[in-house]
């Protein structure tokens, strides 16, 4: 028999080694596509679709930009189990404004049942416990029946390319699951805001809003929030708050059903490399005060704009996000230490931090439901109360209605009352609750000429108009 060439003995072996290759790589691709049904299974039962019927705030896209101004719609998105005791965050554009929010649980996985089509979960009516307008995160309580909760992961320990899975209920198809990377842990998108989002590309669409991130332990690493879109779906371009700030924000809903922060009567912004060279700044990061607030302890501290901010209580200070969260965070009624420098001088400045005025859009989450409605006048409105003096500022008098916010569709067509306005009398009567304006409407009729005294901006004024 001839002798065989090396090539000839070569080729089983290569074939052989090709083989064990492939069998390695579909046994690589079997463990991690396991590992992606395992965590969806133990994700699944926390994940819900919330369905809200009420009002909402119109959008920027809308045609005004007045705030407080409310449209009658339905609204669905996402939401996620953080507490079995019944505790569930979603968003609070999702329920803002809600007369009856339901929340439809994930079915039960049955291993006997065959058809491919599940049924369909539990559905709950669920009680607003809080929101909070500037983070849009909500609050949720429903029975604890046997509930599954997640817990919240430590977002300050993510990274730039770690594989995290989105769940939610895009368009509506509920405890639906994608995948993808975080392609930003930080991510700013106006400059100087001090709301930070974790980026992702895992596949977000409407409806998703609320819906858990989570990495490859199933904790939440962030709530699903916002896409940024040309075509309305998806793009890439997913963002989520992160878990740390919803623990915060959790935690102050569950304990006052409100976010209360604190300011100092400062507005800053951070320092360019234009601006510090224009200055001729030592260097081209760091904070500047761009406004002093009248009548603020800020102003009566002698601060002033252009001051440039070292350090709060010690900390150095790189820029104005870094600054609002430090200012916002300590608890109403401490001093916070400012090291200032000005014309080359080094000043040191005690600030004592007061509650932040809401914003109206806050004031209009608050009185957006069917119960705060006066439909003659087509406004939500609100009594005087403790809690709601709490989100404004100086007032004329002790008694009135605030007006919340209005219908986009009010019969009041030329927008004589806005959100944030106080009624004190109505035809020369004093109005003290809302219960007097409604009993002051009821005895009039349709075309009676009607004259309310309001407060608007801290300005008296009279608002006129015949009755719808």
């Amino acid at each position: 028999m001839g002798s065989k060439s090396k090539s000839e003995f070569r080729l089983p072996i290569l074939l052989g080694l090709v083989c064990c290759l492939s069998l390695a790589r579909a046994q690589a691709l079997g463990s991690l596509s396991e590992s992606f049904r395992d965590l969806s299974r133990r994700v699944h039962p926390s994940v819900v679709k919330v369905v809200a019927t009420g009002f909402r705030p119109l959008d920027e896209e809308d045609d005004t930009a007045e705030p407080g101004v409310l449209i009658r719609q339905q609204s669905s998105g996402s939401g996620v189990i953080i507490d079995p005791e019944g505790l569930i965050v979603t968003n609070a554009h999702v329920v803002t404004g809600a007369k009856k929010i339901q929340i439809t649980l994930a079915p039960i996985r049955d291993e006997l049942r065959r058809s491919a089509a599940r049924p369909r979960g539990r559905v709950l009516r669920a009680e607003l416990v809080g929101l909070d307008v500037e983070t849009d995160l909500a609050l949720l309580r429903v029975p604890p029946v046997g509930l599954s909760a997640l817990p919240l992961a430590d977002s300050d320990q993510i990274e730039q390319g770690q594989v995290i899975l989105a769940f939610g209920s895009p368009l509506g198809l509920d405890n639906s699951v994608s995948f993808g990377i975080v392609s930003s842990t930080a991510r700013q998108l106006k400059p100087d805001d001090p709301m930070i989002y974790i980026q992702t590309d895992a596949p977000i669409n409407p409806g998703s809003s609320g819906g858990p991130l989570v990495d490859a332990d199933g904790r939440i690493v962030g709530i699903s929030t916002l896409i940024l879109s040309q075509s309305g779906g998806n793009e890439g371009l997913g963002f989520a708050v992160p878990s740390n700030i919803v623990s915060n924000v959790v935690a102050q809903l569950r304990k006052s059903g409100r976010v209360v922060r604190g300011e100092v009567g400062l507005r800053v912004q951070t320092i360019t490399p234009t601006l510090a060279s224009a200055w001729r700044l030592s260097q081209e990061w760091g904070v500047v005060v761009s406004d002093v607030e009248p009548e603020t302890s800020a102003e009566k501290a002698g601060v002033q704009p252009g001051d440039v901010i070292r350090a709060v209580n010690g900390k150095t200070m790189e820029n104005a996000r870094q600054f609002n969260v430090n200012v916002y965070r300590p608890p109403i009624g401490s001093v916070i230490q400012l090291e200032l420098t000005r014309d080359q001088r080094t000043l040191t400045v005690g600030l004592p931090v007061v509650e932040r005025k809401s914003e109206p859009e806050q004031i209009a989450a608050m009185g957006g439901r069917e119960e705060n409605l006066i439909s003659d006048l087509g406004v939500f409105v609100l009594d005087l109360t403790e809690s709601v003096r709490e989100h404004l500022g100086p007032l004329r008098h002790d008694d009135g209605v605030l007006i919340a916010s209005r219908l986009e569709d009010s019969p009041l067509f030329d927008e004589s009352l806005k959100a944030g306005d106080v009624i004190y009398a109505i035809n020369r009567e004093p109005v003290r609750n809302v219960a007097a304006l409604r009993a002051a409407l009821k005895r009039l009729k349709s075309g009676d000429p009607v004259a309310l005294q309001i407060e608007r901006q801290n300005k008296l004024a009279f608002v006129a108009f015949e009755l719808p």
